[in-house]
């Protein structure tokens, strides 16, 4: 008797019995630092692993010691949810010119570390002007021209804020999936894209892929086997450091890999926490920046967002 051929999602359970939606804990960038410090020796790139360590431990104090940002009003939240909205989209929901002063100190905290401690000194005088253009640049609001040494700090304050906004949201404020209006590849919290895809173990969730944002953290449910950026279900690849096809048989058990569409040539990775459950997606991304350059070598982009991994080069080395 023939076999059934499954469709991505059938073997998945039904909605609601699994949470859509993940909010950021607390303690998600100090645990991020904890994993890249693990990650750091003996790597090729040690002192970029090294110095993001120090940036996610400075981010985790920023967190815990900064002044709340005001949440959009129950008012809003609920019109967002009405209209399957992201209620921290930008530049609808703004922080306050607070953030200038997150980034003034994160560039003062890492400045013994960086390679260069004379590229993060200009950011101390920034006028505010400056820091809101680069910051609209950097989250693709208008045409400014990006300033790619200010640029991974300048996006690691604004992690700060909107990961601390984020995690104060409820998950019944966030418009269920399949509602309409955000495009299933973008976060439903903040609109902007995925950092890369997590599958997940144990419990409800076992064996379901998660988008996690390069924002504000949050991680949203979209089946497996499809494109996130085109929703192509057909031919999807699943290539590791060796170019291997790890689900096609060929018995290579890359914990991380790039998940490669052929039909818009975008990927994105998936870090599978069944084959190494301290995989935490920023940091494992920029770990593997040498998958990257493999994938892109067979003819695919690059679809996911790291502020330290901007314009086809990592940034602060």
């Amino acid at each position: 008797m023939p076999s059934a051929i499954l469709q991505p999602g059938q073997i998945e359970p039904a909605a609601g019995v699994f949470p859509t939606r993940r909010l950021p804990a607390p303690g998600l960038f100090a645990a991020r630092a904890q994993r890249l410090h693990a990650l750091a020796p003996g790597h090729g790139l040690e002192p970029l692993l090294r110095f993001a360590a120090r940036l996610a431990e400075s981010q985790q104090r920023l967190w815990d010691d900064s002044p709340l940002e005001p949440l959009p009003s129950a008012d809003l939240l609920a019109r967002c949810r009405e209209a399957a909205m992201p209620p921290l989209a930008a530049p609808g929901w703004w922080p306050g010119p607070g953030w200038h002063d997150l980034l003034r100190r994160l560039a003062a905290e890492l400045a013994p570390a960086a390679p260069d401690p004379s590229a993060l000194a200009p950011l101390a005088q920034a006028p505010g002007a400056w820091l809101e253009a680069q910051a609209r640049a950097l989250l693709g609001l208008d045409g400014t021209d990006l300033d790619l040494a200010a640029a991974p700090l300048i996006g690691a304050a604004l992690q700060v804020c909107w990961t601390g906004a984020a995690a104060r949201l409820d998950p019944g404020d966030l418009a269920p999936p399949g509602l309409g209006e955000t495009p299933p590849g973008l976060c439903p919290v903040c609109g902007a894209l995925p950092v890369a895809a997590v599958l997940r173990i144990n419990g409800a969730e076992d064996g379901l892929r998660y988008l996690h944002c390069g924002l504000c953290a949050t991680e949203w449910h979209l089946v497996r086997a499809k494109c996130s950026l085109c929703d192509n279900g057909r031919g999807i690849r699943y290539l590791g450091l060796t170019g291997l096809d790890a689900d096609q048989g060929s018995g290579h058990q890359a914990a991380v890999q790039a998940e490669a569409c052929p039909e818009c040539r975008g990927y994105l990775k998936l870090c599978r926490l069944e084959r190494d459950p301290h995989l935490d997606p920023w940091a494992d991304d920029l770990a593997t920046l040498a998958l990257d350059l493999l994938v892109e070598q067979e003819g695919f982009e690059r679809a996911g967002l790291n502020f330290l991994m901007l314009q086809g080069r990592v940034a602060v080395l």
